[in-house]
C-alpha cells in the first residue's frame, strides 16, 4: 500500500513588530520566491497573499516536513531574497512567531478566495483583529499579551 495524505495547513505571518514594509508593486516577487521554495521542498501552493504587514500562505504540505521546520524555512530564505534583492527597503525581519492551521479539503476553496481577498478584508479589519478571530476558530488559547 502506497502513501496517501492531505495535510492542508493557513499559515499566517507578520513583520516584526507588524511594520508596514511589505510594498504591493514588489509582493509578486517574493511571493513567487516563496512559491518556488515550497515547490522545491514537494509541498502544493494554493494560494498566498498578503498586505503591508502579513502574509497568508495556504499549502499542502509533504508528510516527510514538519510545519514549524518549513515555516522557518520560508522566513530565513525569504528574510533573505528580501534584503538580497533590496524589495522592501524598510523590511526588518518577520516576527517571532507564526499561526499555523490544519485545514480540510473541503475548505480549500473557501479557504483560497479568504487568502485572495486580503486587501478588501483588510480595508475592513486589522490583522490582530483578523488573528484573535482565528484563534478563536481554531479554538487556541492565547494571552493577548502576546499578540501586541
Amino acid at each position: 500500500m502506497g502513501t496517501h495524505t492531505q495535510l492542508i495547513y493557513h499559515i499566517v505571518y507578520s513583520t516584526k513588530h507588524r511594520e508596514r514594509t511589505i510594498i504591493q508593486d514588489e509582493k509578486k516577487r517574493m511571493f513567487g520566491f516563496i512559491h518556488h521554495l515550497l515547490t522545491n521542498k514537494n509541498c502544493h501552493l494554493y494560494r498566498i497573499n498578503g498586505v503591508e504587514d502579513h502574509i497568508h500562505i495556504l499549502t499542502h504540505v509533504h508528510p516527510t516536513i514538519a510545519i514549524s521546520s518549513l515555516v522557518k524555512d520560508i522566513k530565513l530564505a525569504s528574510d533573505d531574497f528580501i534584503k538580497r534583492e533590496g524589495i522592501f527597503p524598510k523590511f526588518n525581519g518577520w516576527q517571532d512567531g507564526y499561526g499555523a492551521f490544519s485545514e480540510s479539503i473541503k475548505s480549500k476553496d473557501r479557504l483560497i478566495n479568504y487568502v485572495k481577498n486580503q486587501e478588501e478584508h483588510h480595508k475592513q479589519t486589522s490583522f490582530i483583529d483578523e488573528y484573535k478571530a482565528l484563534l478563536e476558530e481554531y479554538e487556541i488559547e492565547f494571552d493577548e499579551k502576546y499578540l501586541l
